[in-house]
């Protein structure tokens, strides 16, 4: 069927793209969801303003809905802002969607777009040219320093259990601290690699080693990581229980943009800390949210509990609540909902003025 063109160029239009590595399909569609073309466009700077082009060319552009405004799609949702056009962040279609209608870059274009006609899907895309960015490159890096440091411990300890029984007895019981010292300094023969006891030596020489380097490069990296904290949201990083780690992913999940979470229920479910409806009849009830950033979750986890190991008020709320026949787990889940409304109201009272 050939596409339709519409009567009259100043009528309102649609678009909507899936965004790839390397090309990007956009679709544009028209007042009543009828598709007006489909056309492909490389992933470059020359391509997102061809895309932009030939949107505008059939007729006054409305919303845009992109897939992937957080990988693929960042370059073309930055144009997209930077020309003054709305934006909407959709998801891939649904697996039942898929189902009927099958699965190409036109369809799924075409779908972003009338997500975006039919206000489906609100969501702001974040800005990625702000402080916020920066200190999500940051923590990129420093998040795989702490996980391969903590592989490489666990390596370290795995093969000490099988050494041999006096290098065994030597490492077994020692400190974190010490362990890692002591396998550093071990002296093996590098020529006899072929003896397991001295392999084993080797091996644990090169993981403690590796572990030391890990460990420099994640003291550097929050060197860089905690002055910028205070300068993005020094109250963030005042607030109680709260420290540089927590605060630096609590900012990232926000965005720079912060002003695009509508309200702090917006930001609690963004988290995954807010209750989700289950009720039916004459049931009335709320279930655990499992969706949402977790990384904010478990962010929001940690200032729970430093807080009820040293805030008065969060001890006394666990008890009271523990009284009334709430689990561990509940009360929890509980704080977790206040606590994001507090720090919500800390994220938005900064502005940022990344302007000025």
């Amino acid at each position: 069927m050939l596409p339709i063109t519409p009567d009259d160029t100043g009528l309102d239009v649609f678009g909507g793209v899936d965004t790839h590595q390397d090309t990007h399909t956009a679709a544009m569609i028209d007042l009543v969801g009828r598709v007006l073309g489909t056309e492909q466009f490389p992933a470059t700077a020359s391509g997102y303003a061809a895309l932009l082009a030939w949107m505008r060319g059939h007729g006054r552009l409305g919303r845009v809905g992109v897939e992937g405004t957080g990988a693929y799609g960042a370059g073309l949702a930055r144009l997209l802002r930077d020309e003054h056009v709305e934006v909407i962040e959709v998801d891939r279609p649904d697996r039942r969607t898929r189902r009927f209608q099958g699965k190409s870059d036109p369809i799924d274009a075409v779908q972003a777009a009338k997500a975006a006609l039919a206000g489906q899907r609100t969501g702001i895309p974040k800005q990625r040219d702000g402080r916020v960015e920066a200190l999500r490159n940051l923590r990129v890096a420093r998040r795989s320093a702490v996980e391969q440091r903590a592989d490489t411990q666990r390596q370290i300890k795995t093969l000490i259990v099988t050494a041999p029984d006096q290098l065994r007895s030597q490492l077994r019981g020692l400190s974190t601290t010490k362990l890692i010292t002591t396998c550093a300094g071990l002296r093996p023969d590098r020529t006899d690699a072929a003896n397991p006891a001295t392999a084993v030596t080797l091996a644990l020489r090169s993981l403690a080693r590796r572990h030391q380097q890990l460990s420099t490069e994640i003291t550097d990296l929050d060197d860089l990581l905690e002055p910028l904290i205070a300068t993005i949201n020094p109250g963030l990083l005042a607030a109680n229980g709260v420290g540089a780690d927590t605060a630096g992913q609590l900012l990232v999940s926000a965005g720079e943009n912060h002003g695009r979470l509508a309200s702090e229920a917006a930001f609690a479910m963004l988290c995954g800390v807010a209750p989700i409806p289950a009720s039916s009849g004459k049931t009335t009830r709320h279930r655990l949210n499992r969706g949402g950033d977790r990384q904010a979750n478990a962010a929001l986890y940690r200032v729970v509990l430093c807080r009820l190991r040293w805030d008065p008020r969060t001890r006394d709320y666990m008890q009271r609540r523990t009284k009334e026949g709430l689990s561990k787990k509940e009360i929890i889940r509980c704080l977790k909902r206040y606590i994001a409304r507090e720090l919500y109201q800390i994220i938005t009272a900064n502005d940022l003025e990344l302007a000025a």
